[in-house]
């Protein structure tokens, strides 16, 4: 099942997501005529571990991580699918990560790794936008919209061993499979739970495979896992 939040002249709306409707308590919505999708849940923090795939670190020269390597951004971080990423006037190195990202469906800590099941709603995507030339990793991070989610949550996903592909005006700039974690999704959940207290709507993001260039403002990205969705967003100038 695909759950899904819609921003109406009314105020947000949660539902089930099927064919462009989103079937709430209170009625039907047809996503583009009711409203326009906005991320998917509504985070305390958005949990990121990177480093997490073998040729990210052949890519930059990293040396292997021997727990998983992780990261925070604020919930100021959100997008929406379909939203403008706005190109920062301070930046001149900005790039894309395409990845997986569980959903938190309840207040839990220290969660052991074959529970983690129990505690995760589903699992939807992320773009971990990076501004490269910046100093530290809050700085290349966690700014405004620079964590872009979506298009909805699937409940229904073994995320041990999906496909995913990043296009950038079409062109195929990732192209991989989960089984290639170094510690997979249930791994970091549970390791990620006995630092923080996770409360529903927290998103913990799994890594990214390598990453090939850089993008420009025009640009269009477009980052699908299979059995989830595709995320779709594209670049623009940003404020001065």
């Amino acid at each position: 099942m695909r759950l899904a939040r819609l921003q109406t002249p009314e105020g947000i709306v949660s539902g089930r997501y099927s064919d462009g409707v989103v079937v709430a308590d209170d009625g039907e919505y047809v996503v583009g005529r009711d409203g326009s999708l906005v991320a998917p849940c509504a985070p305390s923090a958005l949990y990121c571990v990177g480093r997490n795939y073998a040729e990210t670190l052949d890519q930059m020269d990293y040396e292997r991580p021997e727990e998983p390597d992780f990261f925070v951004k604020p919930p100021a971080a959100l997008a929406s699918h379909g939203a403008p990423i706005r190109y920062p006037a301070w930046t001149d190195e900005l790039t894309y990560a395409g990845e997986l990202a569980a959903v938190i469906d309840e207040r839990c800590r220290d969660v052991a790794v074959d529970d983690v099941p129990e505690v995760v709603r589903g699992y939807t995507i992320m773009n971990d936008v990076d501004a490269l030339d910046q100093q530290g990793r809050t700085a290349r991070k966690a700014f405004d919209g620079s964590g872009p989610l979506g298009p909805w949550i699937e409940t229904d996903l073994d995320p041990s061993a999906i496909g995913m592909a990043t296009k950038i005006n079409g062109e195929v700039r990732q192209d991989a499979n989960t089984e290639l974690m170094l510690f997979g999704p249930h791994e970091v959940v549970s390791y990620l739970s006995r630092r923080f207290t996770f409360r529903p709507g927290d998103v913990v993001a799994f890594g990214s495979p390598a990453n090939p260039g850089l993008i420009e403002p025009g640009d269009a990205i477009e980052i699908t896992y299979e059995g989830v969705g595709t995320l779709r967003n594209e670049v623009v100038e940003g404020d001065a």
